[in-house]
């Protein structure tokens, strides 16, 4: 794959990963939004891990 593309790719992680810690910012303790944020959270590191072992060979 091309580095540019894993380089958009990684852009948009890193935009998921701040609207999920934005959403728990403004859950205001609601247990269901904290739950799923985090999960969303869990994936985008994931996420971060194989894009980045991609960039670095890339």
């Amino acid at each position: 794959m091309e580095r540019e593309k894993l380089e958009d790719l990684n852009r948009e992680i890193e935009a998921i990963a701040r609207a999920a810690n934005r959403l728990k910012e403004l859950s205001g303790g609601i247990q269901a939004v904290e739950r799923n944020a985090a999960r969303i959270l869990a994936s985008v590191k994931m996420l971060k891990i194989e894009v980045s072992d991609l960039l670095e060979v890339a």
